[in-house]
C-alpha cells in the first residue's frame, strides 16, 4: 500500500488510483492486512489467508467479498478444485490524494486511517528489522540503510524531489513480485523482498532527527 504522494504513473494492472467507496473500503484492520497478505505473497484461499493472519475463514472470505466488490481483489476460478475460492489482489499498489476526498468526511477519515496504519506498519517493520539484522549476511546489513534529511524546500521543489524519487524507483518495478505470483523467489537467487519508505512532508516545530548520520557515515 502506497499512500500519498501519488507514485507515478504505472500500468493500469499494477497501481490502483484509490477512489471514495474503495478508501472507505479498505480502511479496516483485517481488509488492510489481506490486501498487503495477497499483493505480498501472490493467490490465496480463505483458510490460508485466516490460518496467516490468525483469524477465522469465516471472517476472512466475508471481508474478501468486501474488497471484490470494491474491485481491489478478484476471484481465480481456474486455480484450486472444488468448493475452493482463491484470490489475488487487483493491483500491485494502491495511491490517493487527500485533497481528492475534500468534501467527503467518510473518505478523508479513512485516508487519515489508512495512512496512519501505514506508518504503524512501517515502524513496527523497521523495529523488527532492528531484532532481526544480526540473523543477516553482512552484505545485507551493510546495504540497507535508514537516514533522515532536515530541507528547507516550497512545495513545488517538494513534488519536484518526490517526482525524481519516484523515477529512480520505478527502475527497480521490474523486481516487484507479480499480484499474480502464488510463490515468493525461489531461495538462493541472491534476492530478498527489500521494502523502501518514503516519507517527506513539512514540520513547523522543532525536530528531533535521528543523529545527523546514516548508517553508511554520510550527513543527513
Amino acid at each position: 500500500m502506497e499512500p500519498e504522494p501519488t507514485p507515478p504513473e504505472q500500468p493500469s494492472s499494477s497501481v490502483v488510483a484509490l477512489d471514495g467507496t474503495q478508501i472507505r473500503v479498505l480502511a479496516h484492520p483485517l481488509r488492510a492486512r489481506l490486501l498487503i497478505a495477497l499483493r505480498s505473497h501472490g493467490p490465496a484461499t480463505a483458510t490460508r489467508l485466516a490460518q496467516a493472519l490468525d483469524t477465522n475463514t469465516g471472517a476472512t472470505s466475508y471481508h474478501l467479498r468486501q474488497l471484490a466488490d470494491a474491485g481491489l481483489v478478484v476471484e481465480e476460478p481456474d486455480r484450486g478444485s472444488g468448493r475452493q475460492r482463491w484470490w489475488r489482489a487487483a493491483h500491485q499498489f494502491s495511491s490517493w490524494r487527500r485533497s481528492n476526498f475534500d468534501g467527503d468526511p467518510d473518505a478523508l477519515a479513512a485516508a487519515d486511517w489508512l495512512h496512519r496504519h501505514a506508518v504503524r506498519l512501517h515502524a513496527d517493520l523497521t523495529e523488527r528489522w532492528i531484532i532481526e539484522q544480526h540473523e543477516y549476511p553482512v552484505e545485507w546489513r551493510d546495504a540497507a540503510t535508514f537516514s533522515d534529511v532536515l530541507l528547507r524546500l516550497t512545495p513545488a521543489e517538494l513534488r519536484q524531489l518526490n517526482d525524481e524519487l519516484h523515477a529512480v524507483v520505478d527502475r527497480y518495478r521490474h523486481a516487484v513480485p507479480a499480484v499474480e505470483a502464488a510463490d515468493l523467489p525461489e531461495p538462493g537467487d541472491g534476492t530478498e523482498q527489500v521494502l523502501l519508505y518514503l516519507h517527506s512532508f513539512p514540520v513547523r516545530t522543532r525536530i528531533p532527527l535521528a543523529g545527523g548520520v546514516d548508517e553508511h557515515g554520510e550527513r543527513s
